[in-house]
């Protein structure tokens, strides 16, 4: 692809982020409508902690709640979403480098997009 420009990369990026970010922000607003509907008229009860229900703590558990349409499921998967732009940015940019054809950029954003997958692998921040 001999005419994959820097431009052309930077508009598709761009693009990418935008997309990203507004369709975490539909499913985050269509999860809080949901969730509003159904439990908006329960009164907070601040005194008991009661943590994060199970729905929304693995995927398999994260799936079914959005095919059975809760609310929280929902807001949680909008804001996986919104994580995922950015890494899915970084995998765009090492695509675009390769077809320019950099390979000291292909290099370094792989080196990115590695130390970015081990720290959300091993839990491990900073």
């Amino acid at each position: 692809m001999s005419n994959f420009k820097d431009n052309d990369m930077q508009a598709v990026i761009g693009w990418i982020l935008r997309i990203g970010v507004l369709l975490s922000m539909s499913v985050i607003f269509i999860g809080g409508v949901i969730y509003l509907y159904r439990h908006g008229h329960i009164p907070a009860d601040y005194h008991t902690f009661k943590g994060v229900p199970d729905f929304v703590t693995t995927a398999p558990a994260l799936i079914n709640g959005i095919f059975t349409l809760r609310g929280r499921a929902i807001i949680q998967a909008g804001i996986v979403l919104l994580i995922a732009t950015p890494i899915i940015r970084v995998v765009f940019s090492a695509v675009g480098f390769v077809l320019e054809k950099d390979y000291l950029y292909t290099g370094i954003t792989l080196l990115v997009l590695f130390i970015i997958l081990a720290s959300m692998l091993s839990g491990h921040a900073g």
